[in-house]
This record gives structure tokens, C-alpha cells and sequence, in this order.
């Protein structure tokens, strides 16, 4: 039922996202790394939480807030191909989007609630989808995609960026 996409079904743009994520079923690896990931932004403290590794990248903070941000548009894409919708989706600019979020403005403790919500939705989502659902194909950002590729890319843009995080800030 989870089986791996094919390199066929999203733009090349996303292979490092999909190469990231292990064999298994995709469910039981968006519930591993929510708690990977919760167990590393629960181990950051609210100052170190605002520091940058370099003076344009974004704060841990605005990291969080991007990844929740990125899921929630990608989990929204899910369901549209899930569904059969055809109708052409928007891309969307991130940069815009972490700024216009203003994570650093919350606690770090809020934006990973708000990021535990939005993956136990994403997870949710996938295990109700019908079957024949997965290889539903729809247009994201004027390239093709299917629905199990977009699950897979939810998992391995999360798995990206919580190493760039354990790699460059900590």
C-alpha cells in the first residue's frame, strides 16, 4: 500500500527528499521521525533557539515554523490528488512564507505543538486515503506529482531540514 514512487512521479527537485527517506511504510516513518523531531526541538532552549548559523538563514525558530508551514501545504496537495482534484496548484515562495510567519516571535514550545498537530493530521490523512488514491496523479506547481510521492516528500523535506538543524546550529 506504501510502496516507494517511482522516479517518475515528481519533479527532480524533490529526489534528495525522497532518497532521504527509508524503506518501510511511510506511515510508521512520519510517526518515527515526529518523535525524533520533537525530541530534538524539546532539547533547544528558547535562546539558542534564535540563533543562525550564518546572518541570512533563518533561526531555528523560523525552521520549525518552515517545516510545519511546508507540511501543511504539501499535506493540503495530498489531499487535493488524493481526491482526484485536477485543478493546476500554486507553488508558493518559502522564504516569503518564514518571513511573513514571524516565528521568532513565539515560543519554541508553541511552534512545535503547532508542528505535532499539523504531522498527526498529515499521518491521519495518509491512513484513510484509499488505496487506489495513491497513484492518483495531479499538478502542483505547473510539474506533475502523485499522491504517494508527495507523502514521501512531506517525510524527507522534515528528515533535510531537522539534520541541517543537528548539523549547522547545534
Amino acid at each position: 500500500m506504501f510502496q516507494r514512487p517511482a522516479k517518475d512521479e515528481y519533479p527532480d527537485y524533490y529526489v534528495p527528499y525522497v532518497d532521504l527517506v527509508p524503506e518501510g511504510d511511510i506511515v510508521q516513518v512520519l510517526n518515527e521521525n515526529l518523535q525524533k523531531t520533537v525530541s530534538l526541538f524539546e532539547g533547544i532552549s528558547e535562546e539558542v533557539s534564535l540563533h543562525r548559523y550564518a546572518p541570512e538563514k533563518w533561526s531555528i525558530k523560523e525552521v520549525l515554523g518552515h517545516i510545519t508551514d511546508t507540511e501543511r501545504i504539501m499535506s493540503y496537495r495530498l489531499l487535493r490528488v488524493g481526491r482526484g482534484d485536477q485543478t493546476p496548484l500554486a507553488g508558493f515562495n518559502e522564504n516569503d512564507y518564514v518571513q511573513a510567519a514571524q516565528t521568532n516571535n513565539l515560543s519554541l514550545k508553541t511552534i512545535l505543538e503547532d508542528f505535532k498537530a499539523v504531522r498527526n493530521a498529515t499521518i491521519s490523512l495518509i491512513q484513510n486515503l484509499p488505496h487506489e488514491a495513491w497513484e492518483n496523479k495531479g499538478n502542483a506547481n505547473r510539474m506533475e506529482i502523485t499522491t504517494r510521492a508527495i507523502a514521501f516528500i512531506i517525510a524527507g523535506h522534515q528528515m533535510h531540514h531537522c539534520k541541517i538543524v543537528e548539523d549547522r546550529y547545534l
